[in-house]
C-alpha cells in the first residue's frame, strides 16, 4: 500500500491567488537576446535566514541557480557550502555571468561555476546531478516567453530524482519593486505551472513585504 507524502508546510500570505492561470499569453520569442529582468535582482527583498533554513544545505550539496543575473543568490549559496558543494549559476546574460566572475573570484569563493547558457535549450550538467535548483523571479518571466515548458523538462533531467525546486516569486500585488502585476504568479498558479511536471509543494513562506518561497518535490 503506498505510503502518502508529508502534507506541505504553508505560512498564509498577504497576497490574493488566482486559480484561472491562462497560459494565452504573448509569447516573445526572445530568449537568444538580452533577458526581460537583466540586472534586476530580487536578493534584496528577501529575509535571507528563512530562504536558507528552508533550504536545508546540510552535507555535500551541488546547487543550481537558473538564470543567476549577476549572481547575489549564487555567491551567497556559495558562502554557506564553500567547503563542502558546488554552485552552477547559469544566465544568458553574458555581462551578468562576467560580473559574477569576477565577484566571485574577489571574494576567493572557487566552488562557483559560472556560465553563459540558455536553459530553455540545454543545461550543461549531466543527468540526475544537481540536489537543489534555484529560480529567484524568473519563472513568471519564462511563462510570459513561452519557455517555461522546455526549461522545465531540462531541470528535471538535470535533477537527482529526491531533488528539491525552490522558487522565489513575487506576491500578485501591484508594484514596485517587482514585474507587472499581470506576470507575477500567485501561490496557486505556480503550482498550476509545475504540477503537470510532477512537481508538488512541500512548503510555502514569506520571505518579505513583496516575495514569497514555494519549495517542490517530484
Amino acid at each position: 500500500m503506498p505510503v502518502s507524502a508529508d502534507p506541505p508546510e504553508i505560512i498564509l500570505l498577504t497576497t490574493s491567488s488566482t486559480c484561472n492561470l491562462s497560459f494565452n499569453r504573448n509569447q516573445r520569442s526572445n530568449m537568444a537576446h538580452k533577458p526581460i529582468a537583466a540586472g534586476k535582482s530580487s536578493f534584496d527583498l528577501i529575509d535571507f535566514t528563512t530562504f536558507l533554513s528552508a533550504l536545508d544545505l546540510d552535507g555535500e550539496i551541488v546547487f543550481m541557480d537558473v538564470a543567476c543575473g549577476i549572481g547575489n543568490y549564487a555567491i551567497e549559496i556559495a558562502r554557506q557550502i564553500r567547503d563542502r558543494g558546488t554552485v552552477h549559476a547559469f544566465d544568458l546574460w553574458e555581462e551578468g555571468i562576467t560580473k559574477l566572475r569576477l565577484k566571485a573570484g574577489s571574494l576567493r569563493l572557487e566552488n562557483i561555476e559560472a556560465t553563459v547558457c540558455d536553459v530553455s535549450k540545454k543545461i550543461p550538467l549531466g543527468d540526475h546531478s544537481v540536489d537543489i535548483c534555484l529560480m529567484a523571479t524568473v519563472l513568471h518571466d519564462l511563462v510570459e516567453d513561452g519557455t517555461h515548458a522546455s526549461t522545465m523538462k531540462e531541470i528535471i533531467r538535470v535533477m537527482k530524482p529526491a531533488g528539491k525546486l525552490a522558487v522565489v516569486e513575487f506576491k500578485r500585488t501591484p508594484g514596485p519593486p517587482g514585474p507587472p502585476e499581470k506576470v507575477r504568479l500567485s501561490p496557486v498558479e505556480l503550482d498550476q505551472v509545475l504540477l503537470p511536471f510532477g512537481f508538488h509543494r512541500r512548503q510555502l513562506l514569506e520571505l518579505g513585504a513583496v516575495t514569497y518561497l514555494s519549495t517542490f518535490s517530484r
